[in-house]
């Protein structure tokens, strides 16, 4: 049994790259990454796969910085990058994550392969959906963020911290905390975002174990469809929103394993929108309304990301509701003031 790594980008812009166990790969703008910003130096990154301990080494090589999970590397630094966690090449731009595949030569048969995606689900989603009970919901008029429900019981605890230890499983890691929860049912949790970008941002994810928009074939589009209505029933069950419009989407690239549908106010109004990323996450086309992953799964029978996507996260900060462009952050949250509800 042979273990090999592979760097991968996340909007398939290129091939899979192959990282030999403890061998050094620096990569970086050129031909093998598809890369052209000149922002991304040609030696950008070290890379150095341990297949045996499942992380690779990160080096920034470059001068621009490097991040994993938005966390800044910093010049001739290095870190770990273990499976569920991204790897920005440059500028919090060019997502990667890393695959660990294990290779076994059987004599007289082909080569056999099992591959452990970064990123992808384990036995969380399947358990919580047995252990997830149907709830009354939220009451009329009740809001969300004061609502918490007792925790699932029956879980077996080694098994649970095995599975929800690892950072890359944060979302699943909330989506069991009773303290995050704001609504669920046999299908589906709702919890508060972490870092919400705007007065009301929930998350809402399915118990079932998918692990991105491209896992989702037709068999998934009532479950698309339940998770677009509670997302619409938070909305009206919540207190202080009827004067706040409100937009239910994915992203084309998300930074955490497991789907999630972002159902967020339109107001923006939240000190953990901080950068050019944030607010362009949400207000250009890497933002993909709900309905049209929907109708897009129901006509195609899957989600389709066109190339490219990383790259709306630079675009100039416009105001999403009069189109005035603005020059940094603190002058659009401020322009952002006049828009609100009064």
């Amino acid at each position: 049994m042979m273990r090999v790594c592979w760097l991968v980008r996340q909007d398939s812009r290129h091939q899979r790259i192959k990282l030999p166990h403890l061998e050094a790969v620096v990569l970086g703008r050129g031909p093998e990454t598809k890369i052209t910003d000149k922002k991304c130096s040609r030696q950008q990154v070290q890379l150095k796969a341990d297949c045996n301990k499942g992380y690779v080494k990160v080096k920034q090589v470059g001068v621009n910085p490097t991040s994993v999970d938005s966390i800044i590397i910093g010049k001739d630094q290095e870190v770990k990058l273990q499976p569920g966690q991204v790897l920005h090449m440059v500028n919090e731009l060019y997502p990667y994550i890393v695959e660990f595949e294990e290779e076994a030569q059987s004599p007289g048969l082909e080569t056999h392969r099992k591959r452990k995606r970064s990123g992808s689900s384990d036995s969380v989603g399947s358990d919580a959906a047995q252990e997830a009970k149907p709830s009354a919901g939220l009451g009329p008029g009740s809001d969300p963020s004061q609502c918490s429900l007792p925790p699932n019981k029956g879980t077996d605890a080694s098994t649970k911290k095995e599975s929800l230890g690892h950072w890359s499983q944060g979302l699943k890691v909330s989506m069991q905390d009773p303290k995050m929860q704001v609504y669920k049912d046999e299908q589906v949790v709702v919890i508060k975002d972490k870092y919400p970008k705007a007065r009301h941002h929930w998350l809402v994810l399915p118990w079932a174990s998918i692990s991105s928009l491209k896992a989702l074939t037709r068999e998934h589009l009532e479950l698309l469809k339940h998770m677009h209505a509670v997302g619409e029933k938070v909305i009206e069950d919540a207190a202080g929103c009827s004067k706040l419009r409100f937009r239910l989407g994915y992203h084309a690239i998300p930074s955490m394993s497991h789907v999630h549908l972002h159902v967020i106010s339109q107001d923006f109004d939240s000190p953990c929108l901080k950068n050019k990323k944030h607010w362009n996450s949400f207000n250009t086309e890497y933002f993909l309304e709900s309905q049209a992953v929907i109708e897009m799964v129901q006509e195609a029978g899957r989600v389709t990301v066109r190339d490219g996507m990383s790259e709306l996260l630079k675009l100039p900060l416009r105001c999403h509701e009069c189109q005035q462009l603005l020059p940094s952050i603190p002058q659009l949250k401020e322009h952002l003031r006049k828009h609100w509800p009064k």
